[in-house]
């Protein structure tokens, strides 16, 4: 007989079990034995249906909701009123694991995909000093790598070669006040300091002059062609140094604000396998994107030996320094959307739900900051059913003084109004960091509809939410840029 009980509870589906609480998985099995006379002994509370575990009755019989029989609460699983006893037996064959709280060094550890591109830093613009033609234009194109001093264009400019006549001219009668005003009149031409001093030397003047390139790198563009006529200041050429290039990631938002100028990554090309990178962060650039609610973070590499190209893709690892935190194994949480339980093991089958604050996840472990302490144990697999044994008798979680004093606070975050409609407000929303929540677009009720008195689709908010039985609340609600306060 107790090898056949035993195959019942295995047997029974995580559904039935989720609905029916470790209890009534009890209970169907003490039916299954049929011991009414051990029943007649133990007191009974009151009597109930698993799938309403709310209703109670004075009374046993038929449910009123499903075709069973309504089941038992004795006063003996009431346990000590904050926890609840459960069976080894139960235990085992549910595969219950429990695991310590300890404290280890850990590191927020972020992988993202990045692209290289272009160092917009290290640009060199050329640009026409003045007016003339070109006279010939050298073999490049764009995306041409070229060297420092490279060769460009030839262009004949008019008014510098009246200017060298002017200077020469003045040089031979020996006037040297008039010579400084026509040296003085070829830099005002836009005259190279070079070419000027090429002229003093030579004697003679030039009628083309060689644009060349002022540093290496790759010709972003060339906007000339032989015959064309140029005006002062026109472009001529683009060229991006390739010394450093940047490294381009998109990192969820709700991790950003563990990331800090300076701090080195690691980074992996498909393109060289087996190799890494070590670069640092240059900036955390200021806009989101709203779409995938990520924010892109700018990364330096050195590039020597010019084998990084703007385009290609990588593999990155940004980590914060280790340091030591309370922690759990990540499965053990019990994530109810409003707050995060564990369920505390005290001994001799005795478990009760605690509310917990979590901070930082990596791996497979997460940061505790409040509700337990070092060495205390709990469940990491079935936590989930002990939960709603838990909730079907009714006991609640115990919550640390911070965690009710975080809770009791407003949560705030900014968003743009993208409707309304009665109480309702429909928010496209930044990160709400005291929830762990992300942005998302998603709809509030307010708390007073006069909150929403002179707001208006499309006007940017600042909003205080509180938590309660149906959601998120809106308490309070700030238009940006001017608008009234409510």
């Amino acid at each position: 007989m107790t090898f056949r009980i035993k195959r019942l509870a295995l047997l029974i589906s995580l559904p039935m079990l989720l609905s029916t609480g470790l209890t009534g998985l009890a209970l169907m099995a003490s039916n299954a034995e049929a011991q009414p006379a051990e029943q007649n002994e133990r007191e009974v509370l009151y009597w109930y249906d698993p799938m309403y575990p709310q209703q109670r009755f004075d009374t046993p019989g038929p449910s009123p909701f499903m075709d069973m029989e309504l089941l038992p609460r004795y006063a003996d699983e009431r346990g000590d009123g904050a926890s609840m006893i459960i069976d080894p037996g139960v235990m085992q064959n549910l595969g219950m694991r429990i695991t310590s709280v300890t404290r280890e060094p850990i590191s927020q550890t972020v992988e993202a995909v990045g692209i290289l591109a272009f160092d917009e830093r290290d640009v060199a613009i050329v640009q026409a000093r003045s007016g003339g033609f070109v006279e010939k234009v050298y073999d490049r194109a764009p995306e041409d790598v070229i060297t420092r001093n490279a060769p460009l264009a030839d262009l004949f400019v008019p008014e510098w070669a009246a200017a060298q006549e002017e200077y020469l001219a003045l040089r031979s009668i020996n006037e040297p006040q008039l010579v400084a005003a026509a040296r003085h009149r070829l830099r005002l031409a836009g005259v190279p300091f070079d070419a000027i001093a090429q002229l003093e030397r030579s004697g003679k003047a030039r009628s083309t002059w060689t644009i060349t390139s002022p540093i290496g790198g790759v010709l972003r563009s060339l906007d000339v062609r032989e015959g064309m006529t140029l005006s002062a200041g026109a472009s001529l050429a683009r060229i991006n140094g390739l010394e450093n290039v940047w490294l381009e990631v998109a990192v969820p938002e709700a991790q950003v604000a563990n990331l800090n100028v300076g701090q080195t990554v690691e980074a992996r090309l498909p393109a060289y396998p087996g190799k890494s990178l070590e670069g640092s962060i240059e900036a955390v650039l200021p806009q989101a994107n709203l779409d995938s609610r990520t924010v892109r973070v700018r990364i330096e590499l050195p590039n020597p030996d010019q084998r990084l190209r703007p385009g290609m893709t990588a593999d990155v690892t940004l980590s914060r320094d280790r340091n030591e935190a309370l922690v759990v194994p990540t499965e053990a949480l019990i994530r109810t959307g409003r707050r995060t339980l564990v369920m505390l093991a005290e001994g001799e089958g005795k478990f009760r739900p605690v509310e917990v604050r979590v901070g930082r996840e990596t791996e497979d472990k997460t940061e505790v900051l409040a509700g337990l302490e070092e060495g205390q144990r709990v469940v990491a697999s079935g936590q989930f059913l002990l939960d709603s044994e838990a909730s079907l008798r009714g006991l609640i979680a115990q919550q640390d003084q911070s965690t009710q004093t975080t809770e009791a606070a407003l949560h705030e975050a900014e968003g743009t109004i993208v409707s309304l409609e009665d109480d309702m407000v429909g928010l496209s929303h930044g990160p709400f960091k005291t929830l762990n929540m992300p942005g998302m677009t998603m709809a509030f009720p307010a708390a007073d509809k006069s909150l929403l008195e002179g707001l208006t689709e499309g006007d940017r908010v600042r909003v205080g939410v509180s938590e309660s039985d149906e959601g998120l609340l809106i308490e309070q609600i700030e238009q940006l840029g001017g608008g009234h306060d409510h």
